[in-house]
């Protein structure tokens, strides 16, 4: 029996935007409408690039579910404008959006959380000269990982073996952004963890285990190969699982996100110890994407899932204008 989903309204869509990520989250986007109408729902595509966000109050939206990925789409600024315009929206709120778009940032709530996550150096653009870059290995080891700070999707992300390709690496980062962070490279299984909801009310989703050729999880091998391998049931040893997931709510909880979100993790091959290496409070919706692959295994459709998150949508303040 179909659900009447009519009292949602019409529904924005958003989609695209400016950021780097504007390709994924066109194919997240089509994604989400395309479910939503299947569902009955009056959705829309919007896409903030193309029309301005003060056109969704004029045109008589009551909600829009973000599809976009990226400083400008997942960051807070698009949250706080539908914050202001008192239109409800999927996911986090603006301060965990903000915080969880910045990898640094979100290591320094965790570290003082007690939740594991790699080592790492901030270098911050004119603040570093060549001879400190060849001395972050120095400090973290090698290889090490460099990575813009505010980017997704493995944009700008180096895994640097030798001291003499920092800098390129640093060089490759400093082109997305005026942040960038060397990081610890762990070892090991490569998993990620969905959740689903808010403040004691969350809950984890079963754990992917990602198996990429040569281990190289990179942009094009999430989103345009078939080779990358997405195991779920992740087949980690017994009890590993669990505990995940436990630290996985505990991370997204103490950011204050809600509605959903994806967290990524490495597993230490030697010691089987988890560290965290960032939080996705806008996650990917394509056809590759791993939120819907661990909703299926929790039996749960991609159509569902979508109503699900559209059905959370809400605002910081609780109050819609």
């Amino acid at each position: 029996m179909s659900q009447n989903l009519t009292y949602l309204g019409k529904v924005a869509v958003l989609m695209g935007g400016h950021s780097t990520e504007r390709e994924v989250s066109l194919m997240s986007g089509a994604g989400v409408l395309q479910a939503l109408l299947s569902k009955g729902v009056d959705a829309h595509a919007f896409d903030p690039s193309e029309r301005d966000l003060s056109e969704l109050k004029r045109d008589g939206f009551a909600r829009c579910f973000i599809a976009l990925h990226g400083r400008l789409g997942e960051g807070g600024a698009v949250q706080g404008a539908l914050e202001l315009l008192g239109i409800p929206y999927t996911g986090s709120g603006v301060m965990a959006s903000s915080i969880a778009m910045d990898k640094v940032m979100t290591k320094r709530i965790w570290i003082a959380e007690g939740i594991p996550t790699p080592r790492y150096a901030l270098l911050r653009q004119g603040a570093f000269d060549r001879q400190r870059v060849i001395e972050v290995p120095d400090t973290l080891g090698l290889p090490v990982i460099v990575k813009p700070a505010h980017e997704g999707s493995s944009f700008g992300v180096t895994k640097v073996a030798g001291y003499s390709g920092m800098a390129e690496a640093v060089a490759e980062a400093g082109k997305l952004d005026s942040h960038i962070l060397c990081e610890e490279c762990i070892e090991g299984d490569e998993v990620t963890c969905p959740v689903l909801g808010n403040g004691d009310d969350a809950y984890a989703l079963p754990v992917i285990r990602i198996v990429a050729p040569e281990g190289n999880y990179d942009y094009q091998n999430k989103y345009f190969t078939d080779t990358t391998q997405y195991l779920v049931p992740c087949g980690l040893p017994e009890g590993e699982e669990e505990a995940i997931q436990a630290l996985v709510l505990k991370a997204y909880r103490v950011l204050d996100c809600r509605g959903w979100g994806r967290v990524d993790v490495m597993i230490d091959g030697k010691t089987r110890k988890p560290y965290l290496l960032e939080i996705n409070t806008s996650p990917g919706m394509t056809s590759h994407s791993l939120v819907p692959k661990s909703a299926r295994a929790a039996g749960i459709s991609y159509e569902d899932l979508c109503v699900r998150l559209l059905q959370s949508a809400a605002l910081d303040t609780g109050k819609v204008v």
